[in-house]
């Protein structure tokens, strides 16, 4: 569009004119169509994050344990547990629709979540962790 505007000389009649600002008119349509694309589309990304570190034994230390929510606009995606145990790392991964899930949820996983859809992570250990 600024090509458009850029090479063109200035009008020297109404109707020029009136051809000039159907053009710009039509151009501007099309980037309102594709904003609302992209706005539809914006959605399905990953928008929030929460992340949860805890200590799930007394006699594993350090908080290397951690739960993370990545959820997008609809509060849909997915949580992710590790816990840190003495003889290695054990791993979950549950679906989440609408901020809740279909399969039981650790106190730590809801914390994620709740972290993710009001946008604050809390990390208790080595320091804090963004979202959004």
């Amino acid at each position: 569009m600024f090509k458009f505007l850029k090479k063109k000389k200035e009008p020297e009649s109404l109707e020029e004119v009136l051809k000039e600002f159907n053009q710009l008119k039509k151009e501007f349509e099309k980037v309102l169509k594709e904003l609302e694309i992209l706005k539809e589309r914006e959605k399905f990304n990953i928008q929030k994050v929460g992340i949860v570190r805890f200590n799930p034994f007394e006699e594993v230390g350090g908080n290397q344990s951690f739960s993370i929510a990545l959820l997008d606009g609809k509060d849909d995606g997915i949580v992710i547990t590790s816990l840190y145990l003495k003889d290695g790392n054990r791993i979950f991964a549950k679906p989440i629709k609408g901020g809740k899930s279909e399969f039981n949820l650790s106190k730590e996983e809801i914390e994620a979540i709740n972290l993710a859809k009001h946008g604050s992570s809390k990390a208790t250990g080595s320091g804090n962790f963004g979202s959004h």
